[in-house]
């Protein structure tokens, strides 16, 4: 775990109700899984090798069919090429962990050069996702790393305006479509959020963006730029809208668990906040078993390809906050955390005074 992380979770773990008995046995859980912690150096090279090497031999492909004119033939070599981005991601979601490799710097270049690829600041993105892990499910640390949720008290609160720009910003065409694009696109280009954090957000974001450009830049002169946009664009959207949906679903789930700062810990949050996605097993590879993603909060210095072995050894874990393929696109729907019930909840469910404005959300 780096430095970032530690110094966050000693900061959480000073707050909440640390005899909560949920929360111990979940700390009881945290102690299991130090076990699985240690990476496996030549299976994380292997791992890599069968992520990065068909990628490029997709892309290739793509890029051949384009210019023999099948433009829909390239359209659907990336959707496997697509797959093969997201699990790039997540090799460097596990390098930023520190877990893919036993080494910090062998950790720390290849998610950089990764980063490249998906169009990611690698430092940036570690520290921000530090955040997340030492804040999830806290409703006073909200804000940094995760999907922007109000309550149904706050959304209340709000006014006419205020409330039609929740729901534009909860809509799936949004959060799923324009998000997404903007996300990776433009959003990652600066170190947004983290401007007052000194010269480090800034070196990694322009050190990723220079590094794209020369990239792009040479790819272009090489294919030119029509081929370039219209063959890696198509996998790169892909690409980022299956990312922000599995980031959406792991948290954003009926029965995940939220509190208020005094009530919060950070095992209780791990274990209840995050789901398990569970997916049939040609995606559960294409996402680097992410979906496991209750464990991974709990111990998140597990390397991805050790996860579906915790479960295996420890079936009783199978079923917390377990969801199906078919039951995740429920999820959808819900937007706003409802206090007294204690769960994620639709626009409809959380009263009829809040069918002001028409903006659809399902």
């Amino acid at each position: 775990m780096t430095t970032l992380q530690n110094n966050k979770l000693q900061i959480v773990l000073t707050t909440g109700h640390n005899s909560d008995p949920a929360a111990l046995d979940a700390r009881r859980w945290t102690r299991i899984l130090r076990s699985y912690c240690t990476p496996n150096q030549v299976r994380s090279v292997v791992e890599l090798a069968i992520t990065v090497l068909p990628l490029v031999t997709l892309w290739t492909a793509a890029w051949f069919t384009f210019s023999l004119g099948y433009s829909w033939a390239s359209l659907l070599i990336a959707i496997p090429a697509a797959g093969f981005l997201v699990r790039l991601f997540m090799i460097q979601h596990d390098c930023g962990h520190g877990t893919f490799f036993a080494h910090r710097q062998a950790n720390d270049w290849v998610g950089r050069i990764i980063g490249v690829l998906t169009l990611t600041p690698y430092d940036y993105w570690r520290r921000s996702h530090a955040i997340h892990h030492a804040t999830c499910g806290n409703l006073d640390r909200r804000g940094i790393g995760d999907i922007d949720t109000l309550t149904v008290r706050e959304y209340q609160a709000l006014s006419r305006w205020g409330r039609l720009k929740y729901r534009l910003y909860r809509h799936p065409l949004i959060i799923f479509g324009i998000g997404p694009a903007y996300l990776f696109l433009l959003q990652h280009r600066l170190p947004v959020g983290r401007m007052r954090d000194g010269w480090r957000p800034w070196a990694s974001t322009m050190a990723t963006n220079l590094a794209i450009a020369l990239i792009v830049g040479a790819l272009a002169w090489f294919i030119g730029i029509q081929a370039f946009l219209l063959v890696h664009l198509p996998i790169m959207l892909l690409a980022a809208t299956a990312g922000v949906w599995l980031f959406y679903v792991q948290h954003q789930f009926e029965q995940t668990a939220w509190e208020h700062d005094e009530r919060w810990t950070l095992h209780e949050a791990a274990m209840h906040g995050s789901s398990h996605y569970d997916l049939p097993a040609v995606l559960r590879w294409f996402t680097a078993n992410i979906g496991i993603h209750h464990v991974h909060h709990l111990c998140s210095r597990i390397p991805c390809y050790r996860l579906g072995r915790v479960l295996r050894d420890h079936p009783e874990l199978r079923e917390v906050g377990r969801i199906t393929l078919l039951q995740s696109f429920q999820c959808v729907r819900l937007v706003l955390w409802d206090e007294a019930q204690h769960r994620l909840v639709s626009f409809r469910e959380a009263g009829p005074d809040l069918q002001e404005t028409t903006i659809a959300t399902r």
